[in-house]
């Protein structure tokens, strides 16, 4: 595999969106070949900013700090950095980026020592503070290497289920990532894939570490729980162009903030009071390490092939739940057990009446014990 994800070739009738990315990974590759002819140069050895308006103060941009697996990584990604956009026409911010940053709250040497993906997380951009790591690549997906993630320690416009918006309290581990995918079948189940990832990555972590372990569970469709009570958060967004599915996936994932809920290393300390503490950038890493291989085999071989490792993170295996039915206007309540998933990533239930449900959930309200709506599976 090269080291530069390359992006699914785009027919003749390329649109002018698609040509700018196609022109945008040409020039990398153009970049990488030129570094590789060149001195290489010391790790993050001097700052480089960009700023997209050379009359704005330093001091309104929003910073952005580059890192790549290798120095030729890092400085590809600045080099693509420099163009970013935040927001659109007047309402755009200004963008800083630089190859170093000094206090800089994530530790990249960690991570990137950690990382053993090739495919996904070898870019990574880090900021102090955002609005949203999601927006950011999402409103720049074609200038960006496919695989990248945005990380941030401190997001003020984060988003949740309906366009909820919230700020994050410190030490949440917060971060996006981009991936792309042409089998629109899969799409809706992408964010099961990334949940069962960071389950096991977790798992993984903890054994490593010699840590007590954390059983963390996936409350369908995107939520992630801790005995009883959320800890995180998943939310998968797409564009459609030219035949590709161009996929935005954020995180949220409470590793040293007990506020508002609760956090995994409150979790450690309850289990063993002298318990090493995680780290948000070990976390990071150890996930992309689970969903590089867990989405290869997504890919290749479909959800079916993770089935039984997803229904065993999850929390609804046997699960009674009271669902709406709406019945000549009025809505009734019922009773049914959850089954599993249907094709399409729904939950699959059979009813008291013996007879199969999809269920759907029901806007913003959705929780386990009401806002879901069934619709009777045909025989």
């Amino acid at each position: 595999m090269p080291p530069f994800p390359v992006r699914f070739p785009l027919p003749p009738s390329t649109t002018r969106a698609a040509a700018a990315a196609v022109g945008a990974v040409i020039a990398a590759v153009a970049l990488r070949r030129y570094l590789s002819t060149s001195r290489r140069r010391p790790y993050a050895s001097a700052a480089m900013s960009a700023l997209r308006s050379s009359s704005a103060a330093a001091g309104a941009a929003t910073t952005l700090v580059a890192y790549g697996k290798s120095p030729q990584d890092q400085e590809l990604l600045a080099s693509a950095a420099g163009s970013l956009a935040l927001g659109e026409g007047e309402s755009a911010g200004e963008v800083a980026v630089a190859l170093a940053h000094e206090g800089a709250g994530f530790d990249a040497g960690t991570y990137m020592g950690a990382l053993r993906a090739r495919r996904f997380g070898r870019w990574m951009l880090w900021s102090p503070r955002v609005g949203s790591t999601q927006d950011l690549i999402a409103q720049n997906f074609a200038k960006l290497p496919v695989g990248v993630v945005c990380v941030a320690d401190v997001q003020f416009k984060g988003r949740g289920r309906s366009k909820n918006v919230w700020e994050s309290p410190p030490g949440c581990l917060m971060f996006s990532f981009t991936s792309q995918m042409q089998d629109v079948r899969k799409l809706p189940l992408m964010q099961y894939v990334v949940c069962l990832s960071m389950t096991e990555a977790i798992k993984e972590l903890c054994h490593a570490k010699e840590l007590p372990e954390l059983d963390v569970r996936i409350k369908w469709p995107n939520d992630l729980y801790l005995k009883g009570l959320k800890v995180g958060g998943i939310l998968c967004t797409s564009s459609y162009e030219a035949k590709v599915y161009n996929i935005c996936t954020g995180i949220g994932l409470n590793v040293d903030n007990e506020k508002p809920s609760t956090c995994l290393n409150a979790a450690l300390q309850q289990a063993n009071a002298i318990s090493p503490r995680l780290k948000r950038e070990d976390v990071l890493a150890y996930f992309f390490n689970k969903f590089e291989n867990l989405f290869e085999i997504f890919s290749n071989q479909g959800f079916q092939a993770l089935e039984e490792q997803y229904y065993n993170s999850w929390l609804h295996s046997g699960q009674r739940v009271v669902v709406q039915d709406a019945h000549e206007g009025q809505s009734v309540g019922s009773v049914v057990t959850i089954q599993g998933l249907t094709p399409s990533g729904y939950l699959y239930a059979i009813g008291e009446d013996d007879k199969s449900y999809e269920l759907h959930p029901d806007g913003n309200s959705f929780d386990f014990f009401t806002g879901l709506v069934r619709r009777k599976i045909e025989a």
